[in-house]
């Protein structure tokens, strides 16, 4: 313990011999940390701000929706629009790998607002008309009251769920829209359920700002007939998003009498490959994240090793004089390499320190329902893995140095001065 405190004395002594050159040396190596630690709590996140801007919807889900032939087939003519029914349904329910068919409609265009009125509030919203099944698909907080139910389509029930950002427009006095009617087109509908978005940004806007009726009532009452809009698919739990797109667009093809070639007669979009390639993004991002920080703290481990190669320079004759008193060539190399890892380790930490308080304090400003971002920070396992990386780049930094100290003749070096 004794010889343990004598060397750490030591240490100490030779770094606050000459401060200026050891706070430049060991800015290099915090300054490296530092923003290592940064650019891991920034990629959080946005990992996390992208990642919930997708947490309301399944991520093994697949649409399709019918679009416009580009091939004659079976002596059709090119441009004939494909229409989906609801006998479709049970045809890709049937498929293997799926678990879930659920069909939709929706009045307008895909971003085109109905008129939606309460009393003497009116509003633009996007109408839809769902089964109950589709809360598998789209994954809602629900703020009072419940989704659409198998009743409300079975008995084509006149009732509505609706998003908080219509409750706001409809009831701008702050009462609740459970229980109240909405009138949509001429035909009112009573308000079962208010929902928010597990999402955030512009999604969250979009989803709050639509109201859901059943599918049988708005076939029904807006006298759409069986038509269906477009199906949202769910892949089986041993099944991959796109084996069922693949078996889904192949089925649909030959029901709808389209050329199997025909790639543009039916629209589809799988959310599990999109979600992968998120991941992966992500995943690349992490990476570089590392190496970039790992590059960065090598700029400044490669600035301890010289600092600490002109200090074995300097003390060539105490070295000198250590060896000629019997010290071992061990007890040299543990003093070169003690005085890397205490300057890398005790910069690096502090480095790493100040990179944590930072992301800490910008969380607390950044907040949990920030639109775009999630809250940045930095887990045990990166902590742990910057301080590993630290004293390997400390013992790396004294490696060379060291080996010059060994190289030291003793009657050479005192005769030095």
């Amino acid at each position: 313990m004794t010889a343990l405190w004598e060397l750490a004395t030591e240490v100490t002594q030779v770094a606050v011999r000459n401060p200026m050159r050891t706070g430049l040396t060991a800015l290099g190596v915090f300054w490296g940390t530092f923003m290592l630690v940064l650019m891991l709590g920034f990629g959080t996140s946005l990992e996390r701000g992208v990642m919930r801007s997708m947490g309301g919807y399944a991520t093994n889900a697949v649409y399709m929706w019918g679009q416009g032939t580009a091939l004659p087939y079976a002596g059709q003519a090119p441009g004939r629009r494909i229409v989906f029914r609801n006998a479709d349904r049970a045809l890709l329910e049937g498929l293997p790998g799926v678990a879930l068919a659920t069909p939709r409609l929706q009045l307008g265009g895909y971003r085109d607002g109905t008129p939606v009125r309460h009393g003497d509030h009116t509003g633009a919203f996007q109408v839809m008309g769902d089964t109950a099944d589709f809360a598998a698909v789209q994954n809602v907080r629900f703020v009072s009251g419940r989704f659409l139910n198998p009743l409300d389509e079975a008995d084509q029930r006149k009732v509505a769920v609706i998003g908080r950002e219509v409750e706001r427009v409809l009831f701008p006095d702050g009462g609740s829209a459970l229980g109240a009617w909405i009138e949509v087109r001429g035909v009112a509908f009573r308000v079962v359920g208010v929902f928010r978005a597990q999402v955030s940004g512009e999604m969250a806007d979009r989803q709050e700002s639509s109201l859901h009726i059943p599918l049988s009532t708005f076939q029904h009452v807006f006298h759409t007939g069986d038509r269906v809009g477009w199906f949202a698919l769910l892949a089986a739990p041993d099944a991959s998003g796109e084996e069922v797109q693949e078996e889904a667009l192949v089925a649909m093809r030959r029901r709808h009498g389209v050329h199997p070639d025909d790639r543009q007669a039916i629209g589809s979009r799988n959310a599990e490959k999109e979600f992968a390639k998120l991941q992966n993004l992500f995943g690349g991002i992490r990476w570089l994240v590392w190496v970039v920080g790992a590059a960065t703290l090598a700029s400044g481990v490669v600035g301890v090793s010289n600092i600490l190669l002109i200090v074995v320079r300097e003390r060539t004759s105490e070295i000198g004089l250590r060896r000629a008193l019997g010290a071992t060539p061990a007890s040299i190399v543990r003093l070169v390499l003690l005085e890397a890892l205490v300057l890398t380790t005790v910069s690096g930490y502090a480095g790493l320190v100040a990179g944590v308080l930072l992301i800490e304090g910008l969380a607390l400003q950044i907040g949990p329902n920030h639109p775009d971002l999630g809250q940045p920070s930095v887990d045990l396992g990166a902590a742990l893995g910057a301080v590993g990386l630290l004293a390997v780049a400390g013992l790396l930094a004294g490696w060379l140095p060291a080996r010059r100290a060994l190289s030291v003749d003793p009657v050479t070096a005192l005769r030095t001065e």
